[in-house]
């Protein structure tokens, strides 16, 4: 009767040990396109949702002015890690808190725009991994150049309140220069001013358009690839995505794939690990995209040489 006794307590105190174990709160910073690759990761990982792990998103609608509000909102609700895409965001987290861990996911240069002290050794409470390769800028720009042998002047949308962006502009400018290509630097931050800067870029007369992955450009994505196609206009994008919803080319890593990574982040720290001590992850692979639907649209034919390399054709 004493071992049954026993065994009828040992059911309900386990399940009470359960209940009574916290469950970690992630909360996920304002880039909704991409949660998915890293939820999935997670759940592969073990985690489930509501079970074992809880998320709580925050998303600005592309208005950069409300990032800092949402950033200080996961603090005072206590989450125990914050994951963030693009540098804006973190910084903003990264001035809301000093102690909860961040995972960045697509940074740029995180060491010139000080989120870290070192990549092999970050220090403080940021972590994650990096969307630039070594001259990735040039890279794309001589791309363009095999793409469109005539080209001569070249539109740069750039956020100048992304410091990464800032960082990125002046690898573009320099590798323009080698290329003696006229770059037309087209700053914007706000999406309200999007329609007439695009408006005003045009009186530059470019012959293509290249922007960077800003997150807050990318909520508008869509509009920026239809105002091209109105214009003719052939676009180089970081972000794959991008042409699969109708740009011209891109040439960059995979943006789903580094927020798969960013999941093994996530797991590390929640196990133990300190954010200080995980070296940033930089991309090894680099995938050309071309869309062929796109390249027809614009009467352009895109040499057979260029095609063979593609990691992706869209026809």
């Amino acid at each position: 009767m004493a071992a049954l006794t026993g065994g009828l307590l040992a059911a309900p105190l386990a399940a009470e040990a359960q209940q009574s174990r916290k469950v970690p709160r992630i909360g996920l910073l304002d880039y909704a396109n991409f949660w998915a690759p890293l939820l999935e990761k997670l759940a592969e990982l073990g985690y489930v949702e509501g079970q074992t792990i809880i998320f709580e998103y925050r998303g600005s609608e592309g208005q950069a002015e409300r990032i800092a509000g949402l950033a200080r909102d996961l603090v005072q609700r206590r989450v125990d890690l914050i994951v963030t895409y693009g540098t804006p965001v973190t910084e903003a987290a990264k001035a809301a808190t000093t102690t909860i861990p961040i995972v960045m996911v697509g940074i740029g240069d995180a060491v010139r725009t000080g989120l870290v002290t070192s990549l092999g050794h970050p220090g403080g409470n940021v972590t994650g991994n990096s969307i630039l390769g070594p001259d990735i800028g040039a890279k794309r720009l001589q791309l363009l150049r095999e793409a469109l042998p005539s080209v001569a002047r070249v539109a740069f949308l750039w956020n100048p309140q992304n410091a990464s962006n800032v960082v990125q502009l002046e690898n573009v400018q320099q590798a323009a220069r080698e290329l003696r290509l006229t770059l037309l630097s087209v700053p914007v931050h706000d999406p309200h001013e999007l329609d007439d800067t695009l408006a005003t870029m045009l009186k530059g007369r470019p012959h293509a358009l290249m922007m960077t992955g800003d997150a807050v450009q990318q909520f508008f994505i869509g509009q920026i690839v239809q105002f091209a196609a109105a214009q003719r206009l052939p676009t180089v994008f970081q972000v794959r995505e991008n042409v699969t919803a109708g740009g011209l080319m891109s040439y960059g890593p995979s943006l789903p794939d580094l927020f798969r990574r960013a999941a093994a982040y996530v797991d590390r720290i929640l196990k133990g690990a300190r954010a200080a001590d995980l070296p940033i992850e930089q991309p090894t692979k680099f995938e050309l995209v071309i869309n062929l639907k796109t390249a027809k649209a614009l009467g352009l034919t895109i040499p057979p040489s260029l095609l063979a390399r593609a990691d992706q054709v869209i026809e």
